[in-house]
C-alpha cells in the first residue's frame, strides 16, 4: 500500500522545511510513503529547496490556480503508483501527525474520500467574520452535495485511488468546494475527522479580502451544483416565474371581476412574459439534464481510459523489470 504526499507550492522556500520535517515516515497499514511537491510557477527556490530534502517527486507547473495544481498532483500521484493520496498544504498550516487519521478510514474500507475538520468554529486564528462565512460556507455545501460537510474549505484529505480517478476539477480557483458537490454526485462515500492545525506562518494567499473570498465561494458553489444537479436549479428559477406570472394573473382576474381591469393591462403582459420564459427556462433544464446524461457517460469513459493507461504503465515497467533480472 502505497501513500504519496502531495503539497502544492507557490513561493514557499521558507516554510517548505517545516512542512517537510513533520510529514510522517511510516505508518499503520501503509509500505511506502513518498512526497509530491508541485511547484506552481514559483520563482524562488521552491524546487531546490524540495530537492535538498529528498522529495521523492517534483512537479513543475506552469502559474494556475490551486485547483490546477491539486488536480496535476493527483493525476501524477496516480501515475507514480499511489494507492491513496493526501493533500497538505505548503504553510505547515495541518498538523502532520494527523494524517494518520486521514488515511485510516480508507484503509478500513468505510470511505473513499476523508477531509479534515479544523472545528472552524473555534478556529482562534480566524476573526469572527470568517468564522461566520467558513460556516455557512460549509452549510451551503452541505445543502448541495447532500452530504454532512462540518469545513467545506479544508484542503487536508485524502483520497482513494478509485475516487482520485473520478475526481474532475474544473474551477481556476479552488478543488475544496467542487470535489464535494462532485463527491456527492458520484456517491463517493466521504467522512470528516477532526485534525488540528498549526499557528499561520504567513497571510492567506488564496483570500486576498473578504469580497474576493466570498465571490469566489459563490461562483464556484453556482458553477459546481448547477454542473451536477442543473435540472433542480433550472427548475427553481422557472418556478419562481411561473409564480410570479401566475400571481399578476390572479391579481389582473380580481380586479377584472370587480370592473376595475382595463387600468391593469400591463399585469397581463408582465404574467404573459414571466409565464412563457419560466416554462422556456424549464425546457432549459431539461435540455441541461439531457447533457448531464451525456457528462456522465464521458466521464466515465474518461474514469476508464486513466484506469487503463494506468494498468499499462503499471504492465509496462513490470516487464522492463522482469527483463532487467
Amino acid at each position: 500500500m502505497k501513500l504519496i504526499i502531495q503539497i502544492p507550492c507557490f513561493n514557499e522556500a521558507e516554510t517548505l522545511p517545516l512542512t517537510l520535517h513533520d510529514l510522517p515516515r511510516s505508518l499503520p497499514g501503509i509500505d511506502t510513503i513518498e512526497y509530491l511537491v508541485i511547484d506552481n510557477g514559483s520563482t524562488d527556490r521552491t524546487a531546490e529547496v524540495a530537492r535538498q530534502a529528498g522529495v521523492h517527486h517534483i512537479l513543475h507547473l506552469p502559474k494556475k490556480g490551486l485547483a490546477g495544481a491539486f488536480a496535476a498532483g493527483l493525476d501524477a500521484s496516480l501515475k507514480a503508483g499511489a494507492d491513496i493520496i493526501v493533500n497538505t498544504d505548503a504553510d505547515n498550516q495541518y498538523n502532520a501527525a494527523d494524517i494518520l487519521h486521514l488515511v485510516e478510514p480508507i484503509l478500513a474500507g468505510r470511505a473513499q474520500l476523508v477531509v479534515g475538520d479544523r472545528g472552524v468554529a473555534r478556529q482562534k486564528d480566524f476573526s469572527p467574520f470568517k468564522r461566520l462565512l467558513q460556516r455557512l460556507g460549509s452549510r451551503v455545501i452541505s445543502i448541495a452535495s447532500g452530504m454532512k460537510i462540518p469545513d467545506a474549505a479544508s484542503g487536508f484529505r485524502a483520497i482513494s485511488r478509485e475516487a482520485a480517478l473520478r475526481t474532475l476539477v474544473f474551477s481556476e480557483y479552488s478543488y475544496t468546494l467542487e470535489t464535494l458537490i462532485q463527491a456527492g454526485a458520484h456517491g463517493t462515500r466521504a467522512q470528516y475527522v477532526p485534525v488540528r492545525t498549526n499557528s499561520p506562518t504567513r497571510p492567506s494567499r488564496l483570500m486576498h479580502n473578504q469580497y474576493h473570498f466570498i465571490t469566489s465561494q459563490v461562483g464556484t458553489i453556482l458553477r459546481s451544483y448547477t454542473l451536477y444537479r442543473p435540472l433542480r436549479v433550472f427548475s427553481a428559477l422557472s418556478g419562481l416565474m411561473v409564480l410570479g406570472g401566475l400571481g399578476l394573473g390572479i391579481r389582473y382576474l380580481y380586479f377584472f371581476l370587480i370592473g376595475r381591469g382595463s387600468g391593469h393591462i400591463q399585469s397581463v403582459i408582465l404574467a404573459a412574459v414571466l409565464l412563457i420564459v419560466g416554462f422556456q427556462v424549464f425546457l432549459i433544464g431539461l435540455v441541461a439534464d439531457l447533457i448531464g446524461f451525456n457528462r456522465k457517460i464521458m466521464e466515465e469513459i474518461l474514469y476508464r481510459v486513466r484506469k487503463s493507461e494506468l494498468a499499462e504503465q503499471n504492465n509496462n515497467a513490470e516487464g522492463y523489470s522482469g527483463k532487467g533480472h
